[in-house]
């Protein structure tokens, strides 16, 4: 995978693809454990936060009526996030929630 397919984000950030009629809550790779945690399963890690990846998914389809694409789901503050149908769009929405910058070199 190229720097430019790679997304870093906190773990309470989960970002979430609409296809279909299905959530698909993707499970990324761990970037820095410095506390050496044993990594959760999903649904251990939504439990964690006070919330069930059902409750999430519900919230998700009341922002923008469920439309197909991707979105990010903020389960540590209960928010929710339509970013776009393609890539790019996840990483513009990150950066809008202060997660990252952009790729000097890429611009």
């Amino acid at each position: 995978m190229s720097a430019s397919n790679t997304i870093v984000y906190p773990v309470h950030y989960r970002l979430v693809v609409r296809r279909g009629d299905t959530w698909h809550f993707t499970k990324g790779d761990v970037f820095v454990n410095l506390f050496n945690i044993p990594v959760l399963e999903q649904k251990d890690l939504f439990a964690c936060f006070g919330i069930t990846m059902k409750e999430a998914a519900n919230e998700l389809r009341r922002i923008n009526g469920g439309k197909q694409g991707f979105y990010i789901a903020d389960i540590k503050d209960k928010k929710y996030y339509y970013c776009g149908t393609c890539w790019e769009d996840v990483k513009t929405k990150l950066q809008e929630l202060g997660i990252g910058r952009p790729d000097p070199i890429e611009a």
